[in-house]
């Protein structure tokens, strides 16, 4: 696929703002000009070749390794699986016109929904419920009250025009099934953010396993999924950036068939001091600021994702319990004063 092909299937999927966001332009996206590197095949060790491209797709950079003894199964099935990637993104997207999303949050209800559509509301209802309601995609018109405002003003929305948002924001306030999702209150809206990217990179793996890949590595921003180990029996070394310095990292995690995601205040933000940002509490309506990032292990990018925003919620001692209440997850919390807080079987270099 050509650069040039790459961006018009991204201008499909986005609005004019939101692709010039991921280009870098408005100053609050990516800042390297690449919208895709040349496939690299390389020849790893005698027995395995190393096939790898990055990719912009969901907002960020997607890095894709394969590690396998044959070149050209490895290089179809990387190929294959960034299309496989493109097509659910345009599901789940919400920010373009003709996406399902869109004319959910456009009409307040929508008909034949489809598998991945469902399974991914599915999944945020449990994690909903888990959290007691810290994870609620029907905060978008939050976002969408902080965005104008920003964008008009300069400045936050002013207290009673959030008190009037809030009673659009309830998750239990989405009614869905197998054939129809509906709004039971007009001008709800929402944004699958917090855990699409997640299912995406999940299905990702999944069909890089059934093309009969063994050895792979799924970076899309900082949510990770690695399939197998890097070759040899040795795992795939992933460094967990430093929130407050951005060329370092906190740590260095090990991961063989595991996953990790990260959620921090670093990344989309609406003001420089990082005081507003794209995690609203759904109950407050307003950025949390005990916490500056949060990186969840687990085995599924999904629930690695839902989890992350849903602590990042949580002032950090609470979300540090709510993770060890939680069978096959651990985090790593960092608060506002750069204090690392771990989950009690968080491995430790």
């Amino acid at each position: 696929m050509t650069e040039l092909y790459l961006q018009k299937v991204l201008k499909d999927c986005v609005d004019r703002r939101d692709f010039l966001k991921m280009m870098g332009i408005l100053g609050i996206g990516l800042a390297t000009p690449a919208l895709a590197t040349p496939l690299e095949s390389l020849k790893f060790n005698k027995n395995l070749y190393k096939v790898s491209r990055t990719r912009l797709l969901m907002g960020t950079f997607v890095n894709i390794i394969i590690m396998d003894s044959s070149k050209d199964k490895a290089e179809d099935a990387l190929e294959r699986t960034f299309l496989e990637m493109e097509s659910l993104t345009c599901i789940l997207n919400r920010h373009a016109d003709n996406t399902p999303i869109s004319q959910l949050n456009r009409k307040g209800i929508l008909r034949d929904v489809s598998p991945d559509i469902y399974k991914v509301m599915s999944r945020a209802d449990y994690f909903y419920q888990l959290s007691g309601g810290a994870f609620d995609i029907t905060v978008k018109p939050l976002i969408d009250l902080y965005e104008e405002s920003f964008t008009q003003t300069g400045s936050p929305p002013d207290v009673e025009c959030v008190k009037d948002i809030l009673r659009l924001i309830d998750a239990k306030n989405v009614h869905y099934d197998g054939e129809k999702i509906e709004f039971l209150k007009d001008g709800m809206g929402i944004t699958l953010d917090g855990i699409a990217k997640g299912y995406i990179v999940d299905k990702a793996a999944h069909f890089l396993k059934k093309a009969g890949i063994e050895h792979a590595l799924i970076n899309a921003g900082g949510d990770i999924k690695a399939i197998g180990n890097r070759g040899r029996g040795k795992p795939w070394r992933i460094g967990i950036r430093d929130p407050w310095k951005k060329d370092k990292n906190l740590e260095v995690l090990s991961l063989a068939n595991e996953a990790i995601a990260t959620s921090g205040n670093y990344e989309v933000y609406f003001d420089r001091e990082k005081l507003f940002h794209h995690i609203l509490n759904p109950k407050t309506g307003y950025s949390p600021r005990s916490t500056t990032s949060v990186t969840v292990l687990a085995k599924a990018v999904t629930d690695a994702d839902a989890l992350s925003t849903a602590t990042f919620i949580f002032e950090p001692k609470e979300g540090k319990r709510f993770v060890d209440s939680i069978s096959g997850a651990e985090c790593l919390i960092v608060d506002g004063k750069g204090m690392k807080i771990r989950s009690s079987g968080w491995p430790v270099a």
